[in-house]
């Protein structure tokens, strides 16, 4: 098989040497395209040697072959590591400033990005969009490993290891395309923030959710290739690039809105804070304090059980027929009767979703924080599974169990 193998100017470079050897090693023929940049950090010595074969970067060495049309044209395999921010931008926008970029222009057969960059870079709008745009074409991305980085912070950024990347890459041949993004034609609805329930024009009763779990698993299942459709009650932060934005206030708005966005969902993970009592009456005007007035009594009724619904919904002829995946919620506090996982033991039962997400909250715990630690709980009786670390890195905990469980397990009855 011919592989072009595109090498990106980050540190990361030294690490696509032992990919190269596992290339050549299985009888590919290997033709190595490293960036400008690229032969800062590894020499196109390097790169020669281990090949075989004789290594530019410019579109103007051998002519007379033409190779910024022919390499693309002959490659059965394309594959990009360390694919910088950089690089990805200018493949998202169709540059052609040098001979890797030509390259990909004229690849015929499939490519491969494996990402690797400060976890800053590839968390912003600008790389996610790039990321999105080049999925969208059926170029393979992969998720960057998390872990150390350059310095000394680490988080989702690093390069993944050369034996995944070269699994990936034989695998993109053989035809599972689909295999680095386990939600890939999936529609998955989450619902994300704090509900709030009106007293007056001015006031409300509201929770302390920020979002942020919520905006970061929409991240996470769009990364993992599904459609994703996110009601956004209030949030803190920004709804993400690439999601469809379904915005509610109220209990009885997401009720709504969760049961129109389940009848196409193949999940539905219900990550807001939703609240369970509302004012029984709405005053049209703001309620006055005055030194001649009684204080005001507030009755509070309770809220619909949604993640209760959408389960029997579900069930029901008609409605997924038991084949989508429900994913609760549970932000416990114990107590003198019971410890926070017997309570989320009690509530998965009650609620009889397959899944239950749950974190022990507090005022200094969870909500506005950028940190969470969960435990998940399953219908099924599997063992519980932690999660613990940035909201980013349980989100992509929390949508690999998602995908493990839509691709390994049984319809449910």
């Amino acid at each position: 098989m011919r592989i072009v193998l595109g090498v990106g100017g980050g540190i990361a470079a030294y690490k696509v040497a032992s990919l190269l050897r596992l290339f050549t090693e299985a009888g590919h023929h290997v033709t190595v395209i490293p960036t400008e940049a690229a032969t800062r950090f590894v020499g196109t010595a390097t790169w020669e040697a281990l090949s075989g074969n004789p290594v530019s970067n410019s579109v103007f060495d051998d002519v007379h072959q033409v190779n910024h049309v022919r390499l693309g044209h002959e490659a059965d395999l394309v594959v990009i590591a360390p694919a910088t921010a950089d690089l990805l931008a200018k493949a998202a926008t169709g540059q052609a400033g040098d001979l890797l970029t030509n390259t990909l222009l004229m690849a015929h057969g499939p490519v491969l990005f494996a990402p690797a960059m400060h976890t800053e870079m590839w968390q912003h709008a600008a790389t996610q969009a790039n990321v999105e745009t080049l999925r969208s074409r059926g170029v393979a991305v992969l998720e960057p490993a998390t872990g150390r980085l350059t310095g000394s912070d680490s988080g989702p950024g690093r390069l993944p290891e050369p034996e995944v990347i070269f699994e990936a890459a034989m695998a993109l041949v053989q035809g599972q395309a689909d295999y680095q993004l386990p939600l890939a034609g999936r529609t998955v609805t989450i619902s994300a923030g704090g509900t709030r329930e009106p007293l007056d024009p001015v006031r409300f009763l509201g929770n302390r959710s920020s979002g942020k779990q919520g905006v970061a698993l929409a991240v996470a299942a769009r990364n993992a290739g599904a459609t994703v459709r996110l009601l956004a009650a209030h949030m803190e932060v920004p709804a993400p690039a690439g999601v469809e934005v379904v915005p509610v206030e109220t209990a009885l708005q997401l009720r709504e809105a969760a049961l129109a966005a389940a009848a196409d969902s193949d999940v539905v993970v219900m990550s807001a804070a939703v609240a369970d009592f509302r004012p029984a009456e709405v005053s049209d005007t703001k309620i006055k304090k005055r030194d001649d007035s009684a204080d005001p009594v507030i009755t509070l009724v309770r809220n619909p059980d949604i993640l209760h619904e959408l389960v029997e919904l579900r069930n029901s002829a008609g409605h997924g027929k038991g084949q989508q995946l429900i994913v609760g919620f549970a932000a416990e506090t114990g107590d003198s009767d019971g410890d926070v996982l017997a309570y989320a033991e009690a509530k998965l039962e009650r609620k009889g979703c397959d899944l239950l997400v749950v974190n022990h909250v507090g005022a200094d715990k969870v909500f506005g924080q950028d940190t969470n630690s969960v435990v998940i709980l399953s219908r099924s009786g599997a063992e519980p599974q932690e999660a613990a670390g940035t909201k980013t890195e349980v989100s992509a905990a929390i949508i690999s169990r998602i995908g493990f469980e839509l691709n390994h397990v049984s319809p449910r009855a």
